[in-house]
Formats: C-alpha cells, structure tokens, sequence
C-alpha cells in the first residue's frame, strides 16, 4: 500500500469511494452538490491510499476553507478506511499533518454507533470535544405563530442585510462550541449563493427596528427525501429567555409548510439543553447522534 497525493486524474475515484463509504461518517460534505464541484488544492488538501491493484482503500480530506482558517481549525470531509485497511490511518493522518502548521486543531464528526472508527481516532490521539445531536419532525401540523409587541419578522434581503446577519448570529454563537468563530458578510453572500438556499427562508427577527434574531430554512435531504434544514437559529445574548426563539423557528416551520416540506430537520449541540428542550416540546425527536472528535495540534 501507498499514500499519495489526489490528483485530477484519480478525482472521480475519491468521489465514487466518498459515495460508497458516506453512510458510515458525517455526510454534511458529501452531498452530490459538495463533490462535483471538489478539487484537491490548498483548501482541501486531500490524500489517497491504494494497494498493490492500484484501487483506493483509504482516503482523507480536510477543508480549510476562510471560515475555518479564520478559527485556526480545519475539519475533515473525509477520514475513512476499509475495514482490514485500518493501518491506513497513520500514514494519512502523518500526510493530513502536513498542511496544518498554523491551526491549532483539525476535527470531524462520526456517528457514535461507529465503534470501530471511534476506537480508531483515539488510538491516533483525538478526543471527544462534544456532541451533536440530528433532530427530525415529521408533524405536518404547523404552531401558530404569534410576536410579542413591537417585534416584526422580515425576510432576508440579499445585498442589503449580510451585516446584520452577521452581527446577529456572531453574538448569539460566542459562546456556542464549534461556533465562536464569527462569520463575515462574504460567508453569508456564500450561503446565499449556495444550492440550497431558498428564497424567504432567510429570516431575521426586529424588536422594533433593532435586529435581533435570525433563522435559516435551506433545502436538503434526509434519508433520500426532501426535507427542510433549520439553522442557524440564533438570538441576540439580552433578549435570549423570552420565548423569541421559539417564536423564530415557528416561523421557518410555517415556511416549510408554505413550501410543501412534510419535515424539517435540525442539529443541536449536548449541551446545549434549552434548545433541546425547545426542540422536543416543538416536536422534534432525536434521529441521530455524532460525536465531534479533536485532535489538538497547539496547546
């Protein structure tokens, strides 16, 4: 066996083994819409082991895109293994390690009923930083939505309200793990170009003319069928208590209802138990859960 390099010739073999292999790990950056439009290059540096056949066994590929640089992190798309090819890992992750001089961690997801690649990871030295937990409604009955006095919601606009945005969601995610890196107006006008946007489903939330909330409703699929992605969903740290968030994600189950969505679906950190609570009391129940592995580079 070697490792080496993806190159633009061995591209459609990474993405057929991404395929093959997705349901064992995190998907999020495994979509069809993901990896047609992957390249191997300094943000995705990206590394292949094969056998003596020449067929790919193993694979890794990290993304250090703006977002994640800007947080001195990178998190994989990839990190995977055959099943009697687990000494692979070494190999890639020494690989992996080359790229990453001035982060301070690399991480991924896993599904926690994979054992074995858990076992893995630990063996290389990664630990669990936090949990993850994948939340599905299935209700099609939709909760009234109501607004306190003075507060308003108002459709996103595209060009005019990616500061605000911004501002918004920097404040109510300080504090949140995997999230306290703020995002910029550039990351937004990304989100907005991206496939799964959908026109409406940005939402922001204005106690009189003060912003102070903001929703997202994006298309996905879930278990090969539509399904609407809530998130981010976040409030301004002074006004957080006041039933505001409930109030916002109404409003994207209104809009997925509006959109002919028969579920939506959510993701939310262990320890964050109010919304979790939030979440279930809204109809909400836990389909899956992952486990955030680190490996700290800088201590």
């Amino acid at each position: 066996m070697k490792v080496e390099a993806l190159n633009s010739e061995k591209i459609n073999d990474f993405i057929d083994y991404c395929k093959k292999h997705g349901n064992e790990i995190d998907g999020s950056y495994l979509y069809d819409e993901e990896l047609n439009k992957f390249m191997p290059n300094k943000e995705n540096p990206t590394y292949m082991v094969t056998n003596k056949q020449g067929k790919m066994v193993a694979a890794a590929s990290l993304i250090m895109d703006d977002y994640n640089q800007r947080g001195r992190t990178a998190r994989f798309r990839i990190l995977h293994s055959q099943k009697k090819n687990r000494k692979c890992f070494p190999l890639l992750l020494q690989s992996i390690l080359n790229h990453t001089k001035e982060l301070d961690k690399i991480f991924l997801f896993i599904p926690v009923k994979n054992k074995p690649l858990s076992k893995s990871l630990e063996q290389l030295g990664f630990t669990v930083e936090r949990y993850s937990f994948l939340m599905v409604r299935e209700a099609l009955d939709v909760p009234e939505v109501t607004f306190p006095s003075d507060y308003t919601i108002k459709t996103f606009r595209p060009g005019k309200d990616e500061e605000i945005w911004c501002k918004v969601r920097n404040a109510g995610f300080a504090n949140l793990k995997g999230s306290e890196t703020p995002i910029t107006p550039d990351n937004v006008k990304i989100m907005v170009a991206s496939d799964d946007y959908l026109e409406g489903g940005m939402k922001i939330l204005f106690h009189k003319e003060k912003p102070v909330g903001v929703v997202r409703g994006a298309a996905d699929k879930h278990e090969d069928e539509p399904i609407l992605n809530i998130g981010p969903l976040a409030i301004l740290p002074e006004y957080q208590g006041k039933g505001l968030g409930r109030t916002l994600l109404r409003a994207s189950l209104q809009f997925a209802r509006d959109n002919l969505y028969k579920r939506t679906i959510l993701s939310v950190n262990g320890e964050n138990e109010g919304a979790k609570e939030l979440y279930r009391k809204e109809g909400f129940k836990e389909a899956d859960a992952f486990a955030c592995y680190q490996l700290v580079l800088k201590k």
